[in-house]
């Protein structure tokens, strides 16, 4: 009986227990929260963020001391330093088994109003950080048994929302290369997914760049009713994918329901979003 016992225990070992996982803005958010479940598994985790003190208080919310952690403050909008981190990590591992790209920064404004320094810092991070961690990080991945990349688009790289046109673009653009990648990767040993979460309860619209007068408040008041799925599902979620080799993951009712109706009404789903619709047509074709 106690053989039988042991044999179970085994058996239900988590997929990532012994691998090696890389994640980028580690310091909150979904980072932390897949920094914390896979901690439990028994992963070994090389966290990056360029909040220090977000980082440190990811690592000592870690519950398993005996599993080997390291942190790196780093900018990834930065070529160099992206590329530098990996180099030091390959140095040290010879190879990493997980790289999820999760850094991301939110910015609201229109396309008038928008400033072009804005734009270019969150292209920086949410797709050229992208781009850095995956071009420094594929050669680690292709020394693994079985590799997993991990990109964070977003709902948001499915549908176009108004006040949202930087964000959708750099998103869609991730989708965009994630895309291409799969396709070229087609038969290897890495496994490459391409994340869509809806909204997530995390403090990315609080820490967003806005325009001056802006209502914060009741951005971040609409922020919260809309942020239905909590950073630990998503991680569970995100996690889950890995382990099942998914392509394309959708995270919450949210981002189903617009992937859905994107689908069916690609010129007009709009109409079909509550407090955006489509007020005028200047060409009804």
């Amino acid at each position: 009986m106690m053989a039988l016992i042991c044999f179970s225990h085994e058996t239900s070992m988590a997929y990532t227990t012994g691998k090696l996982a890389v994640i980028t803005g580690a310091g909150s958010g979904i980072g932390r929260a897949l920094a914390q479940q896979l901690n439990t598994d028994g992963c070994t985790l090389l966290l990056s963020d360029i909040d220090a003190a977000g980082l440190e208080q990811t690592r000592s919310s870690l519950t398993r001391q005996d599993v080997p952690t390291k942190t790196e403050v780093v900018d990834v909008a930065d070529k160099a330093a992206v590329h530098k981190w990996a180099k030091d990590i390959e140095a040290e591992f010879g190879h990493i088994d997980i790289l999820i790209n999760n850094a991301g920064v939110a910015l609201t404004a229109t396309v008038e109003e928008s400033q072009y320094e804005d734009i270019e810092w969150l292209m920086g991070i949410n797709f050229w950080g992208v781009v850095y961690g995956t071009k420094a990080f594929l050669p680690l991945l292709r020394h693994s048994p079985q590799g997993h990349l991990v990109n964070i688009s977003s709902v948001f790289g499915i549908v176009g929302i108004p006040t949202q046109s930087a964000y959708n673009a750099a998103k869609f653009a991730v989708r965009g290369y994630t895309e291409a990648l799969r396709h070229e990767l087609r038969g290897s040993n890495v496994h490459i997914c391409c994340v869509h979460p809806g909204g997530i309860k995390t403090n990315i619209a609080r820490n967003s760049r806005s325009l001056p007068g802006a209502d914060r408040e009741a951005g971040n008041a609409r922020f919260d009713q809309m942020a239905r799925t909590t950073a630990e599902s998503a991680a569970r979620q995100i996690i889950t994918g890995i382990e099942k080799r998914k392509v394309r993951l959708l995270i919450g009712a949210d981002a189903r329901f617009l992937s859905f109706i994107s689908r069916l009404f690609p010129a007009h789903y709009a109409r079909l979003i509550p407090g955006i619709g489509e007020p005028q047509e200047n060409n009804p074709t």
